[in-house]
């Protein structure tokens, strides 16, 4: 090792390889009262260092003479410097001003002429004394090319010879020098006059460097007391300076403190233990051998930042953060170090830390089995928490690959019966065919089989024995492993070429039933499975055999509660000549609701638009739905007003969840329904709701607007009636319904959906309502539908005025042969010859009713849409009913004569009375 500083060679020892020189005995010293005693090396005992400390043989005093004489030497040679700067910047400007004097003179216009001039003086010797006194400079004199003045300050001077160079000039040069004239030293320019590019005569100009360097000589006073105000501030500070070290260094002289630093430097390289100081900037400031050898420092270490020394992360933290340790076990290299670490200011003493190293490697083995079991307990509890989070079959397979890889294993696959994947439960006795699921790994070009390949596995393998007798296996050198490479001979070589050596397979069990294999592959890790691995591997899967039996059996719940929701949803619209629709239905991705929807066409081609909601979710909320759809139907059937409807629903809600409550099923929650019917005659549509969300209209122009409905509770609550409310919907108006899924999500408050609902309706208002309901989704669909959606975009249509015909009918039999004959007529013009006399036969039956028993005006109404409707309306509310008349009866034939002719016929009730109508087939395109 280098020699410390501070040693002499003669101080020197022979020393061992790796451990520094230790100090002689007798060069010991004994700590005393804070001081040292003993003898110095010059024989002076204590009493002599008061003496030392006033003179200058301590090192403060050293110190205090050397910072004094390198502080004047540095003030001198700047006060030089300064000087000499001055000195070449005066005679450069004069230069400079010498120079541009000339030159200004030489191009001053005229110059050339008054030299070709009979008498150049008279003209330029004014002009020069000018530019003298404006420039500031001692003398401009004009020369002919000889060198003869025709200008001087002292006109005595006139026409002899000029004292300088002037043969550069001459060519057509800058003659620039410095001279000892009769005035002093000063510096001259010659410069040429050119006239059409020929020197025709010179111009001189020259300043003495007195007159440049007079402000650097003012200034220089300053300069110089400057000077010695920072002398003296430096000699205080330096004063200050070594007072503070000689505090620190308690008065020693350079002897003692060498004869101190050999004395610490012998004991702290002779113990086994390491010792480490660092300062308070996280660098290392002192190492003995123990710790350089422990740590395995760099020769350069001393000096660096602990955090470059290349240490163990946990090893450099806790060396640079100072803070107090004791038997803090840290790792450095393949030893295991107790630390114990202590801070250095404490009591006024220096920023840092110091740190006491001790090898502690016999206990790397059980640390290391520790180590390994609390591995094995953290992926444990991460499995635990990270598969299974969803309930869905794939997804939990790839959450158990996401755990197991690199943690444990390099590859990991997983396959499944594929019974397990459709949701049903693997019958026993199955063969080892499986569904490959998921794959991870630590690259993705490896050969095993890819996800989505049925697999089906020799007895003889690893994979096969294991799945025909539910146990796991490891094969700790796949190389030897004949019956894995009989599996696939071609694959298994393309395997082993890419690395992977060892496998661990471990069934998927859960309540006896095995449902596919886990398979574990390391190639990156040189170290095979070995039995530890194997019983990891089994409670690995023992854990997600479980989560994946909950989404399996999930996934035949879900599949059994949609199969029942689509059964009970419409499949397809009925026809209809009132309302274009288009609908979308979305159940939602963690479980069937109960949202429906219907379009039931009405007589008099009316037609009912239905939207519910049944809140909750699975079998009991869609059984729910299914009930209230059916009741509506029903309900519809009697051709019932919007909120006569409602009430009949809802005494129906009441009645279902009293019978629930009592068998013990839970009752409905909550149903909400919004029940509409449009007339395509009058163009008007009356709605009502219970609970439900506000619906749509938009206008043929684009505008988009929620009406404002009456409010009425949910279905099941009972005690209050509902209202309903009427709207024009003219040719073209969209009526849009959905349901709370579309517009309201765990990140989307309803207000926000709403407004996005009317701002996606305005930018598909001309498109068919097939093409908005795609826009509304494509829009609002979240990533993850957490409820039902149900979406109905109806388009309103009126049935042309030539299509209606209507007659108003006295109460006498007599008019009805009048009618008849009308009805007739009209048939003709809409070439219905061949439904004239049934039709006839159908309103002279009803006609005549309506004369015989009922009172008030009677109205006849005959409608062409889809069927041929036929409507008496009167104001009477008896309704009348079907019978069969007896032999002897003279009447009671009229209405089963009615139900003969017509395809279906009906009485609806209206404020003003009722009306009676029947339906018959129209043939042609209009009809079947």
């Amino acid at each position: 090792m280098a020699r410390q500083p501070g040693r002499s060679r003669a101080q020197s020892a022979p020393t061992t390889p790796g451990r520094r020189p230790r100090t002689r005995p007798d060069q010991r010293t004994e700590r005393q009262a804070g001081r040292w005693t003993g003898r110095s090396g010059d024989g002076r005992g204590p009493a002599s260092r008061p003496r030392r400390l006033l003179g200058m043989r301590s090192l403060a005093g050293q110190v205090f003479v050397l910072q004094v004489t390198v502080v004047l030497l540095l003030v001198v040679a700047a006060v030089a410097e300064l000087v000499l700067q001055a000195r070449y910047d005066s005679v450069k400007e004069a230069r400079n001003r010498s120079v541009a004097v000339a030159q200004a003179f030489a191009n001053a216009p005229g110059v050339p002429q008054a030299l070709a001039g009979p008498d150049p003086t008279a003209v330029l010797q004014p002009k020069a004394e000018a530019a003298r006194a404006l420039s500031g400079v001692d003398f401009v004199v004009v020369t002919d090319t000889r060198g003869i003045r025709y200008t001087h300050p002292h006109p005595d001077r006139i026409g002899k010879r000029f004292v300088g160079t002037i043969g550069p000039a001459l060519r057509g040069g800058v003659v620039t020098e410095t001279v000892n004239g009769t005035i002093g030293p000063l510096v001259q320019a010659v410069v040429p006059v050119r006239d059409g590019g020929r020197v025709v005569g010179l111009v001189s100009a020259g300043i003495t460097i007195a007159k440049v360097s007079g402000a650097v000589d003012r200034q220089l006073p300053l300069l110089l007391g400057a000077a010695a105000v920072a002398l003296a501030l430096a000699t205080a500070g330096t004063a200050l300076v070594s007072r503070r070290l000689r505090r620190q260094t308690r008065g020693l002289g350079p002897t003692e403190m060498t004869r101190m630093y050999e004395h610490h430097d012998a004991v702290l390289h002779s113990v086994r233990e390491g010792v480490l100081i660092v300062g308070g900037d996280g660098r290392l400031l002192l190492a003995n051998d123990e710790a350089s050898r422990l740590l395995d420092l760099p020769p350069d270490a001393e000096g660096r930042p602990v955090a470059d020394l290349g240490l163990e992360p946990r090893a450099a933290e806790l060396l640079a953060s100072g803070r107090t340790a004791t038997d803090e076990v840290v790792l450095a290299g393949d030893r295991l170090l107790a630390v114990s670490n202590r801070p250095t200011d404490r009591d006024g003493g220096p920023p840092g830390s110091v740190a006491t190293l001790r090898d502690s490697t016999e206990l790397r083995a059980l640390s290391g089995r520790a180590e390994g079991a609390r591995e094995r307990l953290r992926l444990l509890y991460d499995a635990g928490v990270d598969v299974g989070t969803t309930l869905d079959v794939v997804r939990t397979a790839e959450e158990l690959t996401r755990v197991a890889v690199p943690r444990f294993a390099d590859f990991a696959t997983v396959d499944l019966v594929e019974s397990v994947l459709s949701g049903e439960e693997p019958h026993a006795g199955a063969r080892a065919e499986m569904r490959r699921v998921a794959v991870r790994g630590i690259r993705d070009d490896h050969p095993l089989y890819p996800v989505g390949q049925l697999i089906r596995f020799s007895p003889s393998s690893p994979q096969g024995w294991g799945f025909g007798h539910a146990r796991a296996v490891v094969e700790p050198d796949l190389r030897s492993s004949v019956g894995w490479r009989a599996q696939d001979p071609d694959r298994t070589d393309r395997v082993l070429a890419h690395g992977i050596h060892s496998l661990v397979t471990a069934p998927l069990l859960a309540r006896g039933v095995l449902l596919g294999m886990v398979h574990f592959y390391r190639s990156e890790k040189p170290e095979p499975f070995e039995d530890d691995d194997l019983s990891l591997a089994e409670e690995l899967t023992a854990r997600a055999a479980v989560c994946i039996d909950n989404a399996r059996r999930y996934t035949r719940e879900h599949a059994v509660a949609v199969t029942l929701q689509h059964s009970l949803l419409p499949r397809r619209l009925p026809e209809q000549s009132a309302l274009d629709v288009a609908f979308r239905y979305l159940p939602a991705q963690a479980g069937v609701g109960g949202d429906w929807f219907d379009v039931i066409p009405l007589p008099g081609a009316r037609v009912a638009l239905v939207v519910g909601d049944v809140v909750g979710h699975g079998l009991h909320a869609a059984a729910t739905m299914g009930r209230l759809r059916t009741a509506v139907h029903n309900f519809s059937a009697l051709d019932l007003p919007p909120d006569e409807l409602l009430g009949h629903l809802d005494e129906l809600v009441a009645r279902i969840d009293q019978d629930e409550a009592a068998g013990g099923v839970g009752a409905i929650t909550g149903a909400t329904c919004l029940y509409a019917i449009h007339d395509p005659v009058s163009g008007r549509c009356t709605l009502a709701r219970a609970g439900h969300l506000l619906p749509a209209v938009v206008t043929p122009g684009g505008d988009v607007v929620f009406p404002d409905l009456p409010a009425g509770p949910p279905l099941g609550l009972g005690g209050m009636p509902f209202e309903t409310a009427e709207l024009d919907l003219p040719e073209g108006t969209r009526l849009v319904l959905y349901t709370d899924g579309l517009v309201e999500a765990r990140d989307r408050d309803i207000d926000v959906g709403l407004e996005l609902l009317r701002s996606t309706l305005a930018a598909a208002a001309d498109r068919t309502p097939e093409e908005v309901c795609t826009a509304v989704l494509d829009a609002m669909l979240p990533e993850r539908p957490g409820d039902d959606i149900a979406l109905l975009v109806a388009s309103a249509r009126t049935l042309p005025a030539e299509r209606v015909a209507e007659w108003d009918v006295p109460s006498d039999p007599a008019a009805v042969a009048g009618v008849r004959a009308a009805v007739s007529r009209q048939l003709a013009a809409w070439d219905l010859d061949e439904a004239a006399f049934t039709t006839e036969l159908i309103l002279s039956e009803l006609i005549t009713n309506a004369i015989r028993h009922a009172t008030g005006p009677i109205r006849v109404r005959l409608l062409r849409d889809r069927a041929l409707v036929c409507e008496v309306s009167d104001t009477s509310s008896t309704s009348p009913h079907l019978r069969y008349a007896a032999d002897t009866d003279e009447g009671g034939r009229g209405l089963f004569l009615v139900a003969r002719f017509a395809e279906r016929w009906g009485t609806r009730y209206t404020p003003d009375g009722k009306v009676i109508w029947a339906e018959q087939a129209v043939p042609g395109p209009d009809g079947p």
